[in-house]
């Protein structure tokens, strides 16, 4: 039996519960423990920004517009979350069945396409 690899050093509690919950149940690779990290710091830091948005509400003023706007930490908080996902689902752990999901490339940036067909200059 392996011992449990402790977290990244300046892991905030939601890094640590995030990083014990996964190296508790399953035993990852070096390079599988490098995403595992980078999504602690990525869930340290949905957490602070989700502490600045329930302290300051989810509206703030823009003196510019003379209006409310959702506030900035609110949407960085979204993307961030889109980077958790990500960072997990490239872990690639089982199911409940005990089956890896199969292995498929991120959605992203799509390259241009070459354009065939009538209308293109011969």
């Amino acid at each position: 039996m392996t011992t449990t690899p402790s977290p990244p050093k300046g892991s905030g509690t939601p890094g640590r519960a995030l990083w014990r919950s996964i190296t508790s149940t399953y035993e990852l690779a070096e390079h599988e423990l490098a995403l595992l990290g980078q999504a602690t710091t990525v869930a340290d830091r949905i957490s602070a920004l989700d502490e600045i948005v329930n302290a300051e509400g989810a509206m703030v003023d823009d003196p510019r517009r003379g209006m409310q706007i959702a506030h900035p930490a609110l949407s960085a908080s979204r993307q961030e979350r889109v980077v958790l996902a990500r960072l997990l689902s490239a872990l690639r752990l089982p199911d409940e069945t005990d089956h890896r999901p199969q292995r498929r490339g991120m959605r992203g940036f799509y390259g241009p396409r070459r354009v065939t067909g009538s209308g293109a200059a011969s």
